[in-house]
């Protein structure tokens, strides 16, 4: 019997089409989050597992609808959705085998659907997001959309009750989280034109959406602008530090390894400097694999 195999047993998923369901969601996830995959069957208790991986699944696709494509169709896309998800919710019948699955884990795990409710009522932001003049347009977009995204699956490692030091622990975490990603996806976000480093501070660099586009920057530049988001980024991430210590047992390492992991990806994100220009880079496998051996 495979570890899977006994995770969903330990989840109580028994039912032949609920597995095959989970069997799913977990080849999406494994396929585009290959390192907190691992790090995540490594780490977690079997019982948490297949909950973890539909709820990542659930984030993922929203995220896709959200941000790939012209704005009409990723809008009616999405409203298709949103509206599947609440009538999934509200019945606990749906044809989609991801939303059966996110039925299923809010079953087990109850305090999931009031997260998946602030997550619908602020997700559009990310469906009109073009750029940030400034940094609190930024911070804005952290607390309507990357917050509530990443409290899908933080949420169900969280304490029991309503724990405001996890909450804003967390808030701090996807705060680096997510500058980082905006650096690290510069190429991919000036080919979409939704660059998500904010005008102000790019313009302490004397630098414009339309230099990088057209890579007329000179590198220096564009390497300084890298390092201050990067440096601000793993600010974030630092600060977030209690966020394991926070976290109840069953997710602590699972939560420390991920941060663990976003530091190394800051190291190679500083590595490449103007190289993000050309594309983004990934942490070293062999340090996320270490970093995944001391939690475990």
């Amino acid at each position: 019997m495979s570890g899977w195999t006994k995770s969903l047993d330990a989840a109580g998923v028994r039912e032949a089409g609920s597995r095959r369901d989970y069997d799913a969601q977990r080849r999406v996830v494994r396929r585009f989050r290959r390192t907190a995959y691992l790090a995540a069957r490594l780490l977690l208790p079997r019982e948490l597992l297949p909950h973890v991986v539909a709820a990542t699944a659930f984030m993922h696709h929203g995220d896709d609808l959200l941000d790939t494509g012209p704005l009409p169709r990723r809008a009616a896309a999405w409203v298709s959705w949103e509206r599947g998800v609440r009538e999934a919710m509200a019945t606990g019948i749906s044809d989609d085998p991801l939303l059966r699955t996110l039925v299923h884990t809010v079953r087990a795990r109850p305090s999931l659907r009031g997260i998946v409710e602030d997550y619908l009522a602020t997700a559009t932001a990310e469906l009109h997001f073009t750029g940030f003049p400034t940094e609190a347009d930024f911070q804005g977009y952290v607390d309507a959309y990357a917050y509530p995204a990443f409290m899908l699956v933080a949420g169900l490692l969280a304490p029991e009750g309503d724990d405001a030091r996890y909450r804003a622990a967390c808030r701090t975490s996807i705060e680096g989280s997510q500058r980082l990603d905006f650096v690290n996806d510069l190429a991919e976000d000036l080919r979409e034109g939704r660059v998500g480093i904010p005008v102000a501070a790019m313009e302490r660099f004397s630098l414009t959406v339309d230099d990088l586009s057209a890579t007329r920057a000179g590198d220096t530049g564009v390497a300084e602008l890298v390092a201050d988001q990067v440096a601000l980024a793993r600010a974030s991430l630092l600060a977030a530090g209690e966020l394991p210590a926070l976290t109840p047992a069953p997710g602590r390492r699972l939560a420390g390894a991920l941060l663990d992991i976003e530091l190394l990806t800051a190291d190679a994100v500083l590595a490449r400097g103007a190289g993000v220009l050309r594309g983004s880079v990934s942490p070293p496998f062999a340090g996320a694999l270490r970093a995944l051996a001391r939690r475990y």
